[in-house]
């Protein structure tokens, strides 16, 4: 049962989910929301909201309060002792597996901050290194299972860090840097090429339950599976941009197979909605390109106004389901046959444009919560990422996973003193007692 329970908290933005439920009841004990808009009054800082879980566990969602982390307190005083700058644009939190630990990331400042998950604390504050072009972000920060390390999208610094971690001592230093622009793969190719890998800024780091392979996607297109648990850590897996396209983003480990999508976002992609579901052995330097092959679950890259981005699996792993964060709908897989079962909308008499973003699923597997953007996104290209009623969105599971319904948003405001709302939520976690 810990085992579990220690899956689904490191599921909870859709990168690693585990294939089954983890307890009984009908919610979480928390939920973990990220505001990305700055303190107000700041140009840093922004907001952690926790939301007690039987709170939204129905319509009562719309009236729900959250407990509000204000991020441009204690977090940027520590931030700044520790590192000499201020933390900027907070996008994505997980747990550790023991649940003892938040570890958030903030995409612009490349920093990542630990917290106490029970006190609230921040206790260690770690910034990125300057790479590529003197570049650097933080775009995730996902812990391994094990518990020994913290894999790092250093984005626009085109690096993938690790940090070690301690947890019972708190206790987290950096421990290595690949660089995904220079170099070469293990067959001799440029790991960054025209043609084939053209911009290897990292998106998200797919942590897999053995705690060793790391599926790391790729802006410009294709992916790269590296051992993060050697003492080097080494790529073992190389993909260019024909097998997968860029801005993947949302994946999930579940039915023995590590799904990964690709969306919209950027000039050169759009509109795209893929999933691929890659094995989880078999990687080795020794292989050549593109090998193993993973398999092209779903392509919709031809569909207007689109973009594959979080994804969760619903109990027991049955379903995979995908956001569209420009078409407002969840399409849903069938985990078994690997097939598009269906779809539904979240644009309705709760949210004409709610612009779904990332995922948690509740212990029972009877809800899962989605955030949704604000009209002023921070992230994302706007095109797909404006929503119209930042919050989280409550969505009860029907027919065993294959379909949902939106029950209720709990919304969340930043008003600042024009009196215009900036709230942007974006990463979501649970924290489960």
């Amino acid at each position: 049962m810990r085992k579990l329970v220690a899956l689904l908290a490191l599921s909870t933005v859709g990168l690693v989910a585990a294939a089954g439920s983890t307890g009984s009841g009908d919610a979480p004990t928390e939920v973990w929301a990220i505001d990305q808009s700055n303190t107000t009054g700041t140009t840093s800082g922004g907001a952690i909201h926790i939301y007690e879980g039987t709170s939204l566990n129905g319509a009562a969602a719309e009236s729900a309060t959250s407990e509000r982390i204000d991020l441009g307190g204690a977090t940027q005083a520590l931030c700044l002792a520790q590192t000499g700058a201020a933390p900027v644009r907070p996008h994505m939190i997980f747990f550790n597996a023991g649940q003892t630990h938040a570890i958030l990331s903030f995409v612009v400042s490349g920093h990542v901050v630990f917290y106490d998950a029970e006190t609230r604390d921040p206790i260690a504050c770690l910034r990125t290194s300057v790479g590529a072009g003197g570049a650097r972000q933080a775009h995730a920060a996902v812990p391994s299972l094990d518990g020994t390390h913290v894999v790092v999208a250093n984005q626009n610094g085109k690096l993938l860090e690790r940090i070690r971690t301690d947890y019972a001592t708190n206790t987290f230093t950096w421990d290595g840097a690949l660089d995904l622009a220079s170099g070469v793969t293990p067959n001799g190719v440029p790991r960054e090429l025209a043609g084939v890998r053209p911009d290897n800024a990292p998106i998200c780091p797919l942590v897999a339950t053995d705690s060793r392979h790391t599926f790391v996607t790729l802006r410009g297109g294709g992916l790269f599976v590296v051992d993060t648990a050697a003492p080097t850590m080494a790529i073992v897996g190389e993909y260019d941009r024909t097998i997968v396209h860029g801005n993947g983003c949302g994946g999930s480990e579940g039915a023995g197979k590590m799904y990964v999508n690709s969306g919209g976002g950027t000039p050169a992609n759009l509109e795209e909605f893929d999933v691929y579901s890659f094995p989880l052995t078999g990687y080795s330097a020794a292989n050549p390109p593109n090998v193993p092959a993973p398999t092209l679950v779903v392509s919709q890259d031809d569909r207007e106004h689109t973009d594959s981005h979080g994804t969760a699996l619903t109990k027991h792993g049955r379903y995979l389901w995908v956001t569209d964060r420009a078409g407002n709908r969840i399409v849903v897989i069938e985990t078994a046959t690997d097939a598009v079962v269906g779809e539904f909308s979240l644009a309705g008499e709760q949210s004409d444009d709610p612009s779904p973003d990332l995922m948690a699923v509740a212990p029972a597997g009877n809800r899962i919560f989605v955030t949704l953007r604000g009209s002023i996104p921070l992230s994302g290209d706007p095109h797909v990422s404006t929503g119209s009623t930042p919050g989280v969105a409550v969505i009860r599971v029907e027919q065993g996973g294959r379909t949902g319904t939106v029950m209720a948003i709990a919304r969340i405001a930043n008003v600042d003193g024009a009196g215009v709302d900036r709230a942007d939520p974006h990463g979501i976690a649970l924290r489960i007692g």
